[in-house]
């Protein structure tokens, strides 16, 4: 009973972050209406260093060893690819396309994390997690596909490197002691460098003109998208796979759409209810599958000698 209630706690922990990844586009479109790209990005990290600072200095207090370091960077610089291509790629093609391409990260990290493991997963988990993808492409079609472009190329490279972050997120501190705020922290610092090294008089120039309003979007972006999802995002990983993880986050365009439809008053035809069902009919079902399959591989690790996944699930909080 209690293994299910923390699988379920996890399960639950992931689709908070989808949820708040989801509702992040409206806020993002408001913001980028008032400032360019590595701005929105450097504010916005900027907002959750800061706050992520303050938890550490209440909760840890205890400087990184190089490994820790090096972990937080990795991370941070993997975590800034993803936001660039996904931020400038979604300025460059229709939002269908975007939905649609980056929604390939369901297939990619499983890829990425049976390769890292030597340990394939079934074939009826790419059949659940195909099933999403044409769930996704009912829901964000609308009107159909135009010919792909350089925006289309640079939402397949943020749905590549996504899929590499998600499968190092869980690679590099499995069964290490790493405080998961510490980690964050470092990441958080990098990606707020990497968008205030592309336009630092901007970052500075910009604020003065910002309303109350772009205060809020960007306290949302850098404490609920920024601080808590990676943190959720990081202490589930380290909990469950990386294939669980990615499966449950791909319900992110679900999200997307009903914030959309009942904060902006956005319409959701018939297909898109479909492809609404089909995303959660395909993350369940790839759930069980993937469930199923980690517990039989650990039932035959634990006969081998190998560490239980409950044992390699203790690694620290705070």
């Amino acid at each position: 009973m209690k293994r299910t209630w923390d699988r379920l706690n996890v399960d639950i922990a992931l689709l908070a972050v989808a949820f708040v990844w989801g509702s992040s586009y409206l806020v993002a479109k408001d913001l980028t209406a008032v400032m360019s790209v590595p701005a929105v990005l450097g504010w916005r990290f900027l907002v959750a260093s800061m706050a992520l600072g303050v938890l550490w200095l209440l909760r840890v207090r205890r400087l990184p060893g190089r490994a820790e370091l090096c972990t937080g960077a990795i991370l941070g610089l993997t975590q800034a690819a993803v936001l660039f291509l996904e931020t400038f790629g979604v300025a460059h093609t229709q939002a269908s396309n975007a939905g649609l391409v980056i929604s390939l990260t369901v297939i990619f990290t499983p890829l990425l994390d049976s390769a890292a493991s030597r340990k394939w997963l079934p074939p009826s988990f790419f059949i659940a997690a195909t099933v999403s993808i044409v769930g996704v492409a009912l829901l964000v079609t609308g009107g159909g596909f135009r010919t792909p472009t350089v925006g289309d190329a640079l939402m397949l490279g943020a749905a590549a490197v996504r899929a590499a972050h998600v499968t190092l997120l869980g690679s590099l501190t499995a069964n290490k002691p790493y405080s998961s705020i510490t980690v964050t922290f470092i990441q958080s610092i990098v990606c707020a460098l990497a968008a205030i090294m592309v336009n630092p008089a901007e970052i500075l120039g910009s604020a003065a003109h910002f309303s109350i309003a772009t205060w809020l979007n960007l306290a949302y972006l850098g404490l609920a998208c920024s601080v808590f999802a990676f943190l959720v995002q990081l202490w589930a990983v380290r909990r469950t796979s990386a294939s669980r993880a990615s499966l449950l986050m791909g319900t992110e365009p679900v999200w997307a759409v009903l914030v959309g439809v009942g904060l902006a008053g956005e319409t959701l035809g018939w297909l898109g209810a479909l492809g609404a069902i089909l995303i959660v009919a395909g993350c369940y079902s790839g759930q069980k599958i993937e469930r199923r399959f980690r517990v039989s591989r650990g039932s035959s690790g634990a006969r081998a000698g190998a560490p239980t996944p409950a044992r390699s699930a203790q690694v620290s909080n705070s």
